[in-house]
């Protein structure tokens, strides 16, 4: 852990409060911080940023360390006329780096937390321009209200990238709050309620993610991320339909939101449209193969009962992950239902190497063995899954009177 420290002394002007002039403190330090952070682990990206200048490699670095930092105030002073403010930020730099370089690569992050930079920057030069205005004697009511609409939105600006890391970091509740705070300083920036809706969703509050997500939808109706965001709720509350026809609305202002066509193949999948969730896989390994989305659609010709696809397409998925314990188990399970049961056991044996806690092919494997006549392996496969949850097995060994 590093420790990043900086300060900062805003001169107020006649219009300033200790409000506005702590906000404005608060928005330069933290910038000063960000900076400081990104240029210490500016390094680790040299040579990943060879089509780019230094300060756009350096700009870049810096917003999108403001989506996984936050500073802490540890000193302030008001005299009434400066306020002083003294901050810091605790980081592993190597943790900072790597997450960075993840937001990089995911271009929903990068253009998020890039709008919010520019937001930011508007509302600097709005300051700037209104208290020029305001200083030179052409102050009136509607200017100041302007000025301290402006000075509110640097303010929620801040507190959206305290939500933002929070959330990052798995602190929901602080999220939350930051969000809630956010909204309440600025409540016409729909991603703000969209990013608070994502952190409602992670602890399972789903109907509270749609209400937030329909307020972004509201503000920002062209964006298709909230959408998508929204299609997934009402996938987590069994409401396929509705769903498929916001993943429709997200593909439609988005065609390459890769992600949109995966999860409207599960809501396909889980109708039964196994044909329709072909296709939705189809476009979703055209556009970016993975091994997850092999895996789904072999998931899919499962269940259509067309076998030698569905193996074709875990071979697939295990050529791009050769330790991914899902695809050999769905493989295996694949052979089981072809009749290979001591191919299948091999591929339940390596999902069992690559996840030692993961029950299901301990299942599929004692089934396996129970169909060969080996039920005393059975049983032994099946009480590791019962005492790794799996319910199936711990209720079946119920019924037979054996405990796990």
């Amino acid at each position: 852990m590093q420790t990043f420290t900086k300060e900062y002394t805003y001169q107020a002007s006649d219009v300033d409060s200790k409000v506005t002039s702590r906000a404005i403190a608060l928005n330069q330090v933290t910038s000063l911080l960000l900076k400081e952070i990104g240029v210490y682990i500016q390094s680790e990206f040299k040579d990943k940023s060879s089509n780019k200048s230094p300060d756009e490699v350096s700009r870049e670095i810096t917003t999108l360390t403001a989506g996984v930092v936050t500073a802490n105030v540890i000193d302030e002073k008001w005299d009434g006329k400066t306020y002083w403010l003294k901050a810091e930020v605790k980081a592993d730099p190597d943790e900072v780096a790597k997450k960075v370089d993840e937001f990089r690569g995911d271009k929903q992050k990068s253009k998020e937390l890039e709008e919010l930079r520019k937001r930011q920057d508007e509302s600097n030069k709005e300051i700037a321009r209104l208290r020029k205005e305001l200083e030179s004697g052409k102050a009136d009511k509607a200017k100041t209200a302007e000025y301290n609409t402006a000075v509110d939105s640097l303010s929620a600006a801040d507190w959206f990238k305290k939500g933002y890391a929070a959330g990052m970091a798995g602190h929901h509740e602080d999220a939350i709050s930051a969000f809630s705070k956010a909204i309440e300083l600025d409540p016409k920036y729909g991603k703000t309620y969209g990013n608070r809706g994502v952190v409602y969703a992670n602890i399972g509050n789903h109907q509270q993610a749609i209400r937030d997500y329909d307020k972004a939808i509201e503000l920002e109706p062209k964006y298709a991320t909230t959408y998508y965001n929204r299609g997934n709720a009402y996938n987590d509350l069994g409401n396929y339909q509705q769903a498929i026809r916001d993943f429709d609305k997200a593909i439609e202002l988005d065609p390459k939101l890769t992600v949109a066509y995966d999860n409207r193949g599960y809501s396909y999948d889980k109708l039964g449209n196994d044909q329709q969730a072909i296709k939705d896989f189809d476009k979703a390994i055209e556009l970016e193969p993975t091994a997850r989305r092999y895996i789904s659609r072999g998931i899919a010709y499962n269940n259509l009962n067309n076998y030698q696809q569905a193996i074709k397409d875990f071979d697939k998925a295990i050529g791009l992950d050769p330790k991914h314990a899902f695809a050999y188990n769905n493989r295996g399970f694949t052979y089981f239902r072809l009749g290979n049961l001591q191919q299948a056991i091999n591929d339940f044996d390596k999902a069992i190497e690559f996840d030692p806690k993961f029950s299901l092919p301990y299942t599929n494997r004692g089934n396996a063995y129970f169909k060969l006549g080996n039920r005393q392996q059975a049983i032994k496969d099946w009480q590791v899954a019962a005492r790794l949850g799996h319910k199936g097995a711990q209720d079946h060994l119920q019924s037979q009177g054996i405990s796990w």
